[in-house]
């Protein structure tokens, strides 16, 4: 667990309203934060070149915003120098037949990232306490108990070898309206839109209340939460490549020793 303002500390209570979606922390401008963020965009490269040749680790990335929150986005630029070969993005959408005959963390488990992996989830396991909760799929007693189960979940990756982060893109409810906004104005970004996301908007006060719920019950040390201001998508970039440099350097990845012989022998 790395240490952030944008932390959500395990155990302690906060308020989701409290949460500034526009901080822009020690920057200014935009382009203060530029040569920090392309230095960590390289750091992240680099580690990445260790973490999968080490092999000795999972890296599990876990994005949850509301619509227009900007996971596309940050999967993109976050994640764009690094190996395709080392790297998997899953993303969730509503469960096919075959899911829904499983227990709900089937399919999650089943994306898990192997060790030497970054895997990144564009939504994950709880759409089960957020979209199932507000939109009442499940009984409340069904959604509940999941926040204890999928705290035990994640425990069991992490004692298994997987190191968990995961970001909740904080974006405020009248930057969601430009951003809609935006996509309908633009047709090669018409395809973005989906009329559900108008009935999501519409419930967005229940949302808050569920990930608010979700945040303060499943932040652990083992698996934080980390609520990223993201009205400004260049800061949502410099927080999160912040925070994944900063925990990939904890780990400290390196390299196998080096082959023994290896100066002898002769290829032909």
């Amino acid at each position: 667990m790395i240490d952030s303002p944008y932390l959500v500390e395990p155990g302690k209570k906060f308020k989701i309203s409290d949460l500034k979606s526009d901080d822009t922390g020690k920057f200014k401008h935009k382009g203060d934060a530029a040569e920090d963020v392309a230095k960590n965009l390289e750091k992240i490269d680099s580690l990445q070149d260790r973490f999968y040749a080490q092999g000795k680790n999972a890296l599990l990335i876990v994005l949850q915003a509301m619509d227009g929150g900007g996971k596309d986005g940050t999967i993109k630029y976050v994640f764009s120098g690094v190996n395709p070969q080392g790297c998997s993005v899953t993303s969730f959408k509503q469960p096919t037949a075959l899911e829904l005959a499983h227990d709900y963390l089937w399919r999650i488990h089943k994306a898990a990232p192997p060790k030497g992996m970054f895997g990144i989830f564009n939504r994950s396991h709880y759409e089960s306490v957020l979209v199932e909760r507000v939109k009442k799929l499940v009984p409340e007693d069904v959604w509940s108990r999941r926040y204890a189960q999928i705290n035990d979940f994640e425990k069991l990756l992490a004692d298994e070898g997987t190191v968990i982060v995961k970001f909740f893109l904080n974006i405020s409810y009248d930057e969601q309206k430009k951003r809609m906004e935006k996509r309908l104005a633009d047709p090669k970004k018409n395809w973005k839109f989906d009329p559900e996301d108008l009935k999501n908007r519409a419930r967005w006060d229940d949302y808050m209340a569920a990930y608010q719920d979700a945040l303060h019950k499943c932040s652990t040390k083992h698996a934080p939460w980390y609520a990223v201001p993201a009205d400004h998508k260049w800061f949502r970039n410099w927080v999160v490549s912040d925070v994944l440099v900063r925990t990939l350097e904890d780990l400290n990845p390196k390299y196998p020793p080096p082959l023994k012989g290896a100066a002898d022998i002769r290829v032909k």
